[in-house]
């Protein structure tokens, strides 16, 4: 087994301890990441952005939270809002 790295360490310590749970409709989380998956290969024009560093570390955070990483977030909210998909939460 190859050596594990910190991040690598706490993932499986969470698995050993049953701390994992089963997704609720699994099917229909998947095929929303193959989207954003499919959007983020998709891409061929880069940008520059200034943001405040609170709002990176939220956006961070969040990316955190949805397993994936902060630019893909970026890029999903920002093609969802101009694509008027972007809901806002009541």
């Amino acid at each position: 087994m190859a050596k594990l790295d910190k991040f690598e360490k706490e993932l499986l310590k969470s698995y050993e301890k049953n701390e994992w749970v089963s997704v609720d409709d699994f099917e229909t989380k998947k095929l929303k990441y193959q989207e954003i998956a499919r959007y983020t290969i998709q891409k061929n024009k880069r940008i520059n952005l200034r943001i405040s560093e609170k709002d990176l570390n939220d956006i961070k955070l969040k990316a955190l939270e949805e397993g994936i990483p902060y630019q893909t977030l970026i890029s999903s909210i920002l093609h969802k809002y101009v694509s008027g998909r972007l809901v806002e939460k009541s």
